[in-house]
């Protein structure tokens, strides 16, 4: 295969911007995903029904704007929302090294902070997802979300892997300096971006739970987006669960420092990065609708074998690349069911259809969180993370049992 062939959408400079925008942004966000509780555990001492509180408020911004969000956004450039939010992003998080420094840095400050940075979130991620068809086209989708999936990969290798030594370094708090860096490039370098979609004529408030509903029964009402945004909650009601208490379970269970997680959420990372660069032929292979349901089946089971993991032994290991594999599944998923929404979606539509889908598969993350502090304080958190990988599993059944047990083919709806 040439090069010219290899790079693909990439030679077009508007999504080459995007691309490097996606991967400095993502950068941030993996390194404050690691960080953030890293603070929380060690600058704070926070136990674990705090450290599910502290997940419940980064997530919770679905809950509160994740209807408006997309009508909000169908009215205004996709753009100027993406590289508004960045920079926002960016400073919020920043305050967290500087209340350490002054000594002001408590947990609810970073329940607040955690809160604010998921609200933006929400608006960044419904017009980052409501740009791409306008700047590659509804047949490029596939390969857009697939290349932006890889460099999302790439970050989640290198974001673990530069927070842990970093954190261990200079300390949690300071490593986030990093993270706002990463968010605040972002946004800069998205200012270049040419392509700017028409801004709708602008329309009186009167309207606006008229357009929420709009995207409501669109969503609702078609069987494959139905089943997709089903799967989607419960997927993330218990990775979110899972993943509130893997980090007690490294650092409080299997002993690891800083260094260790980062380096074994790292291989997360290469797992995702590994789904990312097959998940374009594994569509064209098993078909979209199929991809969609077969990934959870296939790749969750092994997340069991992070509980069974003991101190300084091979399954330590073992749960890595059970780890790893629930990213290659997940990528993979991700990447068929975002392109089929995608392409399923009338323009006019597309912002209310992300938001809509995001507020339903994503507005029970925070009950995650909760569920998964509370199941840690009862259970533990090893019995949580079996807890976890059995939910995650069982998200499979929506789109098995829907049209997407057959589905092929985004456009014609029918097996080929």
């Amino acid at each position: 295969m040439s090069t010219t062939a290899r790079l693909g959408l990439l030679r077009d400079p508007d999504f080459a911007r995007l691309f490097v925008a996606t991967a400095l942004g993502q950068l941030g966000d993996r390194i404050n995903f690691l960080a953030l509780p890293l603070v929380a555990i060690v600058a704070l001492d926070a136990d674990e029904f705090q450290v599910g509180a502290l997940t419940a408020m980064t997530t919770a911004g679905s809950l509160l704007v994740g209807l408006p969000a997309g009508a909000w956004v169908d009215r205004m450039r996709k753009r100027s929302v993406m590289i508004s939010t960045d920079l926002v992003r960016a400073l919020v998080v920043l305050t967290v090294p500087v209340a350490w420094w002054a000594g002001l840095l408590t947990l609810w400050w970073l329940y607040a902070v955690a809160l604010v940075h998921g609200v933006l979130t929400v608006f960044f991620d419904v017009a980052y997802a409501s740009c791409l068809p306008h700047l590659v086209g509804r047949e490029n989708l596939v390969e857009g979300n697939a290349k932006l999936s890889a460099v999302r990969s790439v970050t989640s290798i290198s974001g673990p892997a530069t927070a842990g030594p970093l954190a261990g370094w200079v300390g949690a708090p300071a490593t986030l300096l990093v993270s706002s860096a990463g968010m605040a490039l972002s946004g800069l370098i998205a200012l270049g971006i040419r392509i700017r979609e028409p801004q709708r004529e602008a329309v009186g408030h009167a309207r606006l739970g008229r357009e929420i509903k709009e995207g409501l029964r669109f969503v609702l009402r078609h069987p494959a987006l139905r089943a997709t945004v089903w799967g989607d909650a419960t997927f993330n009601l218990f990775l979110v669960l899972y993943q509130t208490m893997l980090l007690v379970f490294l650092k409080r269970e299997l002993g690891l420092g800083p260094l260790g997680i980062g380096l074994l959420l790292s291989g997360m990372g290469c797992g995702a990065l590994l789904g990312a660069l097959s998940a374009t032929r594994v569509a064209r292979w098993a078909g979209q609708g199929t991809v969609i349901w077969l990934a959870p089946l296939v790749t969750c089971p092994p997340c069991v074998l992070m509980p069974l993991a003991r101190p300084g032994g091979a399954s330590v290991y073992w749960a890595a690349i059970g780890l790893a594999a629930l990213s290659v599944g997940g990528v993979v998923r991700v990447v068929a069911q975002s392109s089929l929404q995608q392409a399923l979606t009338p323009d006019r539509l597309l912002g209310r259809a992300v938001a809509t889908a995001r507020f339903v598969s994503w507005g029970v993350l925070p009950l995650g969180g909760v569920l998964g502090g509370a199941s840690g304080s009862v259970f533990g958190a090893a019995a949580t993370l079996w807890i976890g990988a059995a939910g995650m599993t069982l998200s499979f059944l929506p789109a098995f049992l829907s049209p997407l047990g057959l589905r092929r083919s985004a456009r014609t709806g029918a097996p080929v």
